[in-house]
């Protein structure tokens, strides 16, 4: 995955006549099993308090916030990026660039504990994981990340049929919601994957991830990964996907792209040098795909990031 953002349209601003207050006015939609706030800042405000009395989905559509979570460093939140917190669990804001001119938009989606166990059972007894003691369930450590396309649209949709009127909604809301929790956790192990941590040592997906990140420059093969992880091709790759969301091969492609980016930070270094050394045979190629990934060509990113 790239540091590429994929952004959420965002709702329409309240009317000014209709806010109560220009720190964290809030918007409520309730559903039968989640809630949907939506909260607008117009002025500059810090160590704003939020809790929550369920597992929420935030997501930024407009502006900057600092985040202050448990006892970690506060860190900027910026539209197409999403955090998940537990329920119970404080967050202090500062808003340090909000203004009338510049407010910022944030989305809290509060699930219903219910909802969430009823999902993880469904999807641990029909689709149960590969390996001993491997479960489908949310990771709270890992709870930051920017959103891929997947995950932007499924919280587009959710936005949808929360704010929509129709007698439908609380139904198309909760397939929405399962969808959800699904793409949250296969964001988080797409994260786990890409940072070289897997929470659990005996999944088939460690020697999968060892052997992309030390044959890069070689011929990497459905073949090859399906043998390291002692499956048939066609079982890693349904397993592969269910538990990435994307297939070995675009995974494989970007951590070449993540093993270019590195390279390029080293100005001495010639565009096809990078190609080459990052496991591509053909520079064009490379180029585009690279400019697919991140918005800007590979020289264009070795000026802004080299050392």
């Amino acid at each position: 995955m790239s540091n590429n953002r994929t952004l959420i349209s965002p709702p329409g601003l309240s009317s000014e006549k209709s806010l109560k207050t220009l720190v964290e006015n809030r918007t409520i939609y309730s559903l039968n099993n989640c809630e949907l706030n939506l909260f607008e800042t117009y002025e500059h405000s810090n160590l704003v308090p939020l809790k929550f009395n369920d597992f929420v989905v935030t997501s930024m559509l407009r502006g900057k916030k600092v985040m202050h979570l448990y006892d970690d460093p506060g860190f900027d939140y910026l539209p197409g990026e999403t955090v998940v917190i537990p329920s119970n669990v404080e967050m202090k804001i500062d808003f340090p660039e909000a203004s009338a001119d510049n407010p910022t938009q944030c989305l809290a989606l509060a699930v219903d504990q219910a909802k969430i166990n009823d999902t993880l059972h469904f999807l641990n007894e029909r689709y149960p994981k590969e390996g001993h003691n491997q479960f489908w369930q949310l990771d709270y450590q890992n709870y930051f990340f920017y959103n891929n396309v997947e995950l932007a649209s499924t919280i587009s949709k959710l936005i949808h049929e929360c704010m929509s009127t129709a007698i439908t909604k609380d139904v198309l809301a909760d397939l929405t919601l399962q969808e959800l929790l699904i793409r949250i956790i296969q964001t988080q192990t797409v994260k786990a994957a890409q940072e070289g941590f897997f929470p659990n040592s005996n999944s088939p997906m460690v020697a999968v991830m060892e052997y992309i990140r030390t044959n890069l420059r070689e011929s990497i093969t459905l073949k090859s990964l399906s043998d390291k992880a002692c499956m048939s091709t066609t079982s890693f790759y349904r397993f592969f996907k269910r538990e990435l969301g994307m297939s070995p091969i675009e995974f494989v492609l970007s951590e070449k792209i993540k093993c270019a980016k590195r390279l390029l930070k080293n100005p001495a270094l010639q565009i096809n040098e990078v190609c080459y050394a990052a496991g591509f045979e053909d520079c064009n190629y490379f180029i585009r795909l690279f400019k697919k990934f991140e918005g800007i060509t590979p020289k264009q990113y070795q000026l802004l990031h080299s050392n």
